[in-house]
């Protein structure tokens, strides 16, 4: 091969109006993802005076939540409790609801077409709304108190673990499923003995990632009336008592280091 060959080949070819209009889709979207930054930052009314005090307020702020009420650790540890109710049975409930929706959801179980638009309907609609908003809608519905929260924090679950959970249904072994199906066993005997099993270690993994997550969410939905130790913060900050306020968030950042230390555990026996 001569060196001049050698050259023409190792030598890029003349880029195609495919490669251009490729360069010019790249630009064109950074320029757009640039503009609309700007355009929010512009939009946005940011009274800058406030922003400048803000260091100061903050050291204000923390100076009168110091130091703790410790007397007041008795009046902490019945709400945070219930706060742990809500989000356990949240979650179980939520668990209840997801599995048929989630074997609405995946494409190798659902009956039609109908069912799964149903069931995205379903799943889009839970994660698309806030906890806040269901809490709100349900202490309505319900009244103010832990059962609103309980429902609130289900609702707002299904969404997420029916996801992931029909995700795991579309990755089982269809082999098994076959295996029993060649037994002439009905519709209600395969999913019990080849469907379940094969995503038991899934929706075990999911939910117990999820009560995690509503823990958190637990802690926050009181502040709007649907029970647990949100509904003693806002009562602290209304009346201005930042020393109880310094316990309560203490109370609920050893109840979330707990939950992530019992999440893990648990998420290691069943993965």
């Amino acid at each position: 091969m001569s060196p001049a060959t050698h050259v023409l080949e190792a030598s890029p070819g003349p880029r195609g109006p495919l490669s251009r209009i490729k360069r010019l889709g790249g630009f064109t979207a950074k320029l757009l993802a640039v503009a609309i930054v700007v355009w929010s930052a512009t939009s946005i009314d940011i009274h800058w005076p406030f922003v400048l005090d803000a260091p100061s307020q903050v050291l204000d702020l923390g100076l009168r939540m110091l130091p703790p009420d410790i007397g007041f650790v008795d009046d902490v540890v019945p709400p945070m409790l219930e706060t742990i109710n809500i989000a356990t049975l949240g979650t179980v409930l939520a668990g209840g609801l997801s599995v048929p929706v989630a074997l609405m959801a995946a494409q190798n179980t659902t009956i039609n077409q109908a069912t799964l638009w149903a069931a995205r309907v379903i799943v889009v609609s839970s994660r698309s709304v806030n906890e806040l908003i269901w809490a709100i809608i349900f202490a309505e519905i319900f009244g103010p108190g832990p059962f609103a929260g309980v429902v609130a924090i289900a609702v707002s679950s299904v969404g997420f673990t029916s996801k992931l959970i029909a995700e795991g249904i579309e990755e089982i072994d269809p082999g098994q499923v076959e295996a029993v199906t060649a037994t002439g066993a009905g519709k209600g005997k395969v999913l019990i003995y080849g469907i379940v099993p094969q995503i038991m270690p899934t929706v075990a993994g999911v939910l117990t990632f999820r009560w995690d997550i509503n823990i958190r969410q637990s802690s926050v939905i009181g502040l709007v009336g649907a029970g647990g130790i949100g509904i003693t913060l806002n009562s602290a900050m209304n009346l201005f008592n930042w020393d109880q306020v310094s316990v309560i968030l203490l109370a609920i950042l050893l109840a979330v280091l707990a939950s992530d230390w019992v999440s893990h555990i648990l998420r290691r026996q069943f993965i």
